[in-house]
């Protein structure tokens, strides 16, 4: 048993939706959410520049004493190197690796398709993983940029115009290579799961990497005896490093209420 918390971060608030399975599927647990609001998106921006932005954001989860470090951001996961992550002091997961695995196991056909940040996309990670894991398999990828802009500024209910229309054009394509199953490779994504189930259809099935991260984190705490004791009161801190007023807007979208805690600002550059 361990009380120490969980740590997630991401560039912005996408990773709230893996932090809402987590509160879910661990509600024992404490959170510690680092959210890099100031500077996203991450997914613009160089290979150097991102693994210079996540260590960044690594070293200042790991000042709060965390047991496990959870990226939920398909960015991160895309670039971090694994030689990286495996000098941390404790366990890491990332949501490319979980989803691509979910991915292997849901499809039927063998044609996969990844929407993500053009980081994440032109890493081409997830296509190697799925062919590790699958080989022969055929993958789609496609680069979605303005998906995570639309999230952050509220455009997610269903049916909404401007959303819909760019999805439909994002994802002619994979839609036409006739994907049985789509990984959302970022975790905005899932947001606006509704809409891009719509457009692609009824037949495909949708990966949710915050989902599929949080059951191997809970299932990796559980396999080395990190989970919480039985009574702990489990709960949520907020970390930002813009300003807080906006992240908690952001906060009653993809959580609601219950997921509500404190937010703060951090200064993310002096780490």
């Amino acid at each position: 048993m361990d009380e120490r918390p969980i740590g997630v971060f991401d560039s912005g608030v996408g990773g709230l939706t893996a932090v809402r399975e987590l509160q879910a599927l661990l509600p024992r647990e404490r959170l510690v959410y680092f959210g890099d609001t100031g500077r996203v998106p991450y997914g613009s921006r160089s290979p150097e520049t991102i693994l210079q932005y996540a260590r960044q954001d690594i070293r200042f989860l790991l000042s709060k004493n965390v047991k496990f470090l959870l990226a939920a951001c398909g960015t991160i996961s895309s670039v971090l190197p694994p030689a990286y992550a495996a000098t941390l002091p404790v366990p890491y997961a990332g949501v490319l690796d979980a989803a691509a695995r979910a991915a292997a196991q849901a499809t039927r056909t063998g044609r996969i398709g990844v929407i993500g940040t053009a980081a994440t996309i032109r890493s081409g990670s997830y296509a190697q993983r799925l062919r590790a894991l699958l080989p022969g398999v055929q993958v789609v990828a496609r680069s979605c940029p303005m998906f995570v802009p639309l999230v952050e500024n509220g455009y997610v209910e269903p049916g909404d115009a401007v959303t819909t229309t760019i999805a439909r054009e994002y994802l002619a394509p994979v839609r036409a290579a006739h994907v049985d199953t789509l990984i959302l490779g970022c975790t905005h994504y899932p947001l606006i799961a509704h809409i891009i189930g719509q457009v692609m259809g009824p037949d495909v099935t949708l990966i949710d990497p915050g989902r599929e991260t949080a059951l191997v984190a809970s299932r990796s705490l559980a396999q080395a005896g990190l989970l919480a004791p039985p009574g702990a009161a489990g709960g949520t801190d907020y970390y930002v490093s813009d300003l807080p007023e906006g992240f908690e807007a952001s906060l009653r979208l993809f959580i609601g209420p219950q997921g509500a805690g404190p937010v703060e600002r951090v200064a993310i550059e002096s780490f």
